[in-house]
C-alpha cells in the first residue's frame, strides 16, 4: 500500500511539472531601490573622479614639461665649464651654468665690435669652404639671423588695411616688402601684404597696388594689439 501511495505522488508531481510551460524563463526577484541608488551614486562618483584626474593631468603636464626642459638646459649649459671646476676641486652646482652665461655675454660684446666681426667673418670664410659643415652652418646661421636683435630689417614694416575678401569688406594686415611691376604703360608699385588668418603665425600673402592700401596711423605693435583684440571679440 505504501508503495502504491509513493507511485501516485510521483506521477502527480510529474504531471504538474509537465503542465508548466518549459519556455517560461525564471524571473529574477525585483531589485531593491537601495541597489539602484548605489549604482547611480557609483557612476556619478566615477565620472567626477575621472574628470578631476584629467584636469590635474592637463594642469601638471605643461608644468612638468617646462621643468624638465629647464632642468635639462641648466645641466647642458652647466656641463661646459663644470668639468674644469671639478678638476680644480670646486664642486658648486650652478657655477658652470653662471660661467657659461657670462661667457656667452662677453662673446656677444666681442662679436658686436669691429674686431669681433672681422674675426667671425674670417671664421665663416673657412667654414663655408668645408664640404659638409658649410650646409649645417648655413642652416643654423639662417635660424639665428631670424631671431637676432641686431637685424636692421623688420618682418613687418607697416600696418595696412586692404579690401578683402570682397568689395565692402576689409582686412587688417602688415606690409612686408614692395616690388615694382614693369609694364608698357608705366611701372606699378605692388606691396606684399601679410594678412593673418589664425592669430599671427598663419596667414595669406597678397600683392596689392600701393594706391589701394589704406594706411592707418598705427605702429606695428599697435596693429598687432588691435589684431588680437579683433580676434578675441
Amino acid at each position: 500500500m505504501a508503495e502504491d501511495k509513493k507511485e501516485k505522488e510521483s506521477t502527480s508531481s510529474s504531471a504538474l511539472r509537465n503542465e508548466e510551460d518549459p519556455e517560461d524563463p525564471v524571473k529574477s526577484p525585483p531589485s531593491s531601490p537601495n541597489s539602484s541608488t548605489r549604482k547611480a551614486c557609483y557612476a556619478v562618483l566615477q565620472s567626477w573622479v575621472s574628470k578631476k584626474f584629467m584636469t590635474g593631468c592637463v594642469v601638471l603636464f605643461p608644468v612638468a614639461v617646462t621643468f624638465f626642459i629647464t632642468w635639462w638646459f641648466i645641466q647642458f649649459v652647466d656641463g661646459f665649464f663644470s668639468p674644469i671646476y671639478e678638476r680644480l676641486g670646486i664642486n658648486i652646482f650652478g657655477l658652470g651654468f653662471v660661467t657659461s652665461i657670462t661667457f656667452i655675454f662677453f662673446v656677444g660684446i666681442f662679436a658686436s665690435s669691429w674686431l669681433g666681426s672681422t674675426v667671425f667673418w674670417i671664421g665663416e670664410w673657412f667654414i663655408k669652404r668645408m664640404p659638409f659643415v658649410k650646409h649645417l652652418y648655413s642652416a643654423s646661421k639662417q635660424i639665428s639671423s631670424a631671431i637676432s636683435p641686431d637685424q636692421n630689417t623688420n618682418a613687418f614694416k607697416e600696418v595696412a588695411i586692404i579690401r578683402h575678401p570682397r568689395i565692402g569688406e576689409y582686412a587688417i594686415g602688415f606690409i612686408t616688402s614692395s616690388v615694382v611691376l614693369q609694364r608698357d604703360d608705366g611701372d606699378e608699385e605692388l606691396c606684399s601684404i601679410f594678412v593673418p588668418t589664425n592669430h599671427l603665425y598663419i596667414g595669406d600673402v597678397f600683392l596689392v597696388n600701393s594706391n589701394d592700401i589704406i594706411r592707418p596711423n598705427l605702429s606695428v605693435r599697435e596693429g598687432i594689439v588691435q589684431l588680437f583684440r579683433f580676434t578675441w571679440l
